[in-house]
């Protein structure tokens, strides 16, 4: 067995097929289901098909297009009349816009295969420890994909067992707050899963850090600091994490590279990752080929495709400071033309996420949902929030002395000392920018932290509040007319 890929999906195809014209929440062969799900193994083929969703190019695949695009960070490659990725970037998303749709159904896709395995576990006979353990995971799975959807439509329907296509005519959306009330739920109990898994076959499993660093996310995303710095704090108090470390001596960025290394996934950094594999599988990560810049050829990535996508912004390479060794490993301002000379290109882009692919879009780079510098930062958010602020740039300043080239608990030249609440909140927003650039975070940030319309606008943007949630698929309401459709205003530009 594979590091929870979606191997085992093949097999599962027909058994959870859904209907691509509503939520797909119901398999069309139920009768196939029902003699499918006897065994142990089932089961677990059938979570890790759940696993698969989120490897999906409209799940985290294209999840730059909702989380970086949006931001200050990098904006889109137009391509003749295609303005789909720009309406993110410029906020005239139209109803009818593929990403929105392909994420929706992608996600209650997702969230249609979880419920069927949490449906369907207790009338089978299988060893009790490994069923909870099972249970635990599909809630954290589930929590993710509504914390992604709550974040990006606002009320979504709230689906919590399987339902059949004429129940699901009759879906509303939910408040927000009753979904985030869920995914607390689901949280507090995927707390219990194992801290780690020994065999290789389970490596990429959520954990209970896992669970605690998201719902550490959550309650700050609800403003509720004290739960975050408590459920944070037994991340951070753990012994499973660390940061990993610069080579002790002159300056250097080895720690922070090694993270993104394809061969050293899932280190003592990763709190939770989407797990990629190339080879031909169909398992691998398209970052490579979709980022590097457009007719580059073989000059940034050595094969396949060039797709020119999350092209990094300028306002973001000059938000590094002087002596981040973080903003060279993360973005490029070009490259040297080995078709004409070595001439030098001017084309910014994403350099975090290259491997050599086996084939176009087919290569070695997980995606961090969350990783260990995440926690520590959102940690010293909540510590500041709740008064400690002396205490919170201790946190921050760990995380900060790695970018600079220096090992994260020695005294720093870059270390930030402060006492001002308000001073600590812009430090940190600064370095959740620089440390978590374009791994999906930025746009979020700004949302949760109430600071995006004031950024945004300050720098040109234009946009309101009407614009911090994406609409709901028109095709979702075309299907299902209960779905009542966002108030978003698109602005003249």
């Amino acid at each position: 067995m594979k590091t929870v890929y979606k191997l085992m999906w093949t097999g599962l195809c027909i058994v959870l097929a859904s209907c691509s014209d509503m939520l797909d929440l119901k398999p069309k062969t139920e009768l196939a289901a029902d003699s499918y799900f006897q065994t142990a193994e089932q089961f677990g083929a059938a979570l890790n098909g759940a696993y698969a969703t989120l490897q999906e190019g409209d799940m985290y695949g294209n999840w730059y297009v909702f989380s970086e695009i949006p931001s200050d960070n990098t904006r889109n490659q137009l391509s003749g009349s295609v303005t789909d990725q720009d309406e993110f970037d410029k906020f005239y998303i139209r109803t009818t816009n593929p990403y929105i749709a392909s994420f929706w159904n992608m996600s209650y896709k997702g969230i249609s295969r979880v419920n069927t395995v949490l449906g369907r576990i207790d009338n089978v006979s299988i060893d009790p420890a490994l069923s909870d353990r099972y249970k635990r995971e599909c809630k954290f799975l589930r929590a993710l994909m509504y914390f992604n959807l709550v974040r990006v439509y606002g009320d979504v329907p709230l689906v919590l067992k399987e339902i059949s296509i004429s129940e699901s005519y009759d879906l509303v959306r939910e408040p927000a707050d009753a979904v985030y009330r869920q995914i607390v739920d689901d949280l507090k109990e995927a707390e219990a899963l194992p801290a780690s898994y020994s065999a290789d076959g389970d490596i990429g499993r959520a954990t209970s850090g896992a669970a605690k660093a998201l719902l550490g996310k959550v309650y700050l995303t609800l403003n509720s600091y004290q739960e975050a710095e408590t459920k944070l704090a037994e991340v951070v108090n753990t012994s499973a994490y660390a940061l990993l470390e610069n080579t002790p001596g002159s300056l250097n960025r080895d720690g922070y590279a090694a993270v993104f290394n394809p061969n050293n996934h899932n280190s003592r950094e990763t709190v939770f990752e989407v797990q990629f594999k190339k080879g031909g599988f169909g398992e691998g990560s398209p970052f490579p080929n979709n980022f590097a810049p457009e007719n580059s050829g073989t000059n940034v990535v050595a094969l396949g495709s060039t797709g020119g996508n999350n092209i990094p912004e300028t306002d973001v390479y000059e938000a590094y400071e002087e002596g981040d060794l973080r903003r060279d490993f993360s973005m490029s301002l070009g490259y040297y033309d080995a078709r004409a000379d070595n001439t030098w290109v001017d084309s910014r882009y994403v350099n975090k996420y290259l491997d050599i692919p086996y084939q176009s879009g087919d290569s070695n780079n997980n995606f961090p949902v969350i990783r260990y510098a995440d926690v520590m930062l959102m940690y010293a958010e909540a510590l500041n929030l709740n008064g400690k602020t002396a205490q919170a740039c201790d946190y921050l300043n760990r995380v900060r002395r790695r970018g600079f080239g220096y090992q994260t608990t020695e005294t720093s030249p870059v270390d930030i000392r402060t006492s001002d609440r308000g001073e600590f909140l812009l430090a940190v927003e600064h370095e959740r920018r620089v440390e978590l650039a374009f791994e999906g975070h930025r746009w979020f940030d700004l949302v949760r932290t109430g600071r995006a319309l004031e950024v945004l606008t300050s720098k040109g943007f234009k946009l309101n509040a009407s614009n911090l949630v994406c609409p709901v698929p028109q095709k979702q309401i075309d299907v299902n007319p209960k779905l009542v459709q966002n108030d978003y205003e698109i602005i003249p530009k």
